[in-house]
């Protein structure tokens, strides 16, 4: 019987990202989570296998490292998502939103950007997610709460609302999640 696998695509300049110095990166994927990548470097193709089967959710999340490395996480960034289990990726793709009108998605990511970064770093701190634009995606990697709220906030901002509506909600998005995490800590009365 064959073991479960998949296959991504990712962009050829991005596959030396993936495989890293004397190839520590890749080491650090298949080692973490039990696969075994097969990398094309001409055509930018990578066979991800499952070496355990025991528990198949390795594969999905080993998909969204080396989709995460394609779409320019750092290896820092991604390494967040390979040793946390409650780190998850996402990702919005511009083209969708817009179909291929370039000038429609070099405005969005603009705006998403903001003056000299202003705006990324900005969710990026109040969300505390990893936000990075690369060609036509806007990525993520963080709890399930950040990805969400710094998602929605860059959803806001393609939809064409103003930057400090954007700031506003998110304030209220990290207010409710530090309430959410003081409730966490806090010992019920017994």
């Amino acid at each position: 019987m064959s073991k479960p696998n998949t296959f991504v695509r990712i962009p050829k300049e991005r596959v030396g990202v993936l495989i890293g110095p004397e190839g520590k990166m890749k080491n650090d994927i298949e080692q973490n989570l039990k696969v075994e990548l097969t990398i094309d470097s001409e055509a930018g193709g990578i066979e991800i296998t499952l070496k355990d089967t025991s528990d198949p959710s390795l594969l999905l999340r080993t998909k969204d490292v080396v989709t995460a490395i394609g779409r320019g996480f750092t290896p820092e960034q991604v390494t967040r998502l390979i040793r946390n289990e409650d780190t998850v990726f996402d990702m919005i793709d511009l083209r969708v939103v817009f179909g291929r009108s370039d000038s429609d998605i070099r405005r969005v990511k603009s705006r998403i950007i903001g003056m000299n970064g202003k705006t990324r770093r900005t969710i990026e701190e109040l969300t505390e997610a990893d936000v990075v634009i690369y060609g036509h995606t806007v990525g993520f990697i963080g709890t399930f709460e950040q990805v969400d709220a710094a998602r929605n906030a860059c959803q806001m901002i393609i939809q064409g609302s103003q930057h400090h509506t954007v700031y506003s909600y998110l304030q209220k998005k990290r207010r409710e999640l530090k309430k959410q995490q003081l409730e966490l800590w806090e010992k019920p009365e017994e």
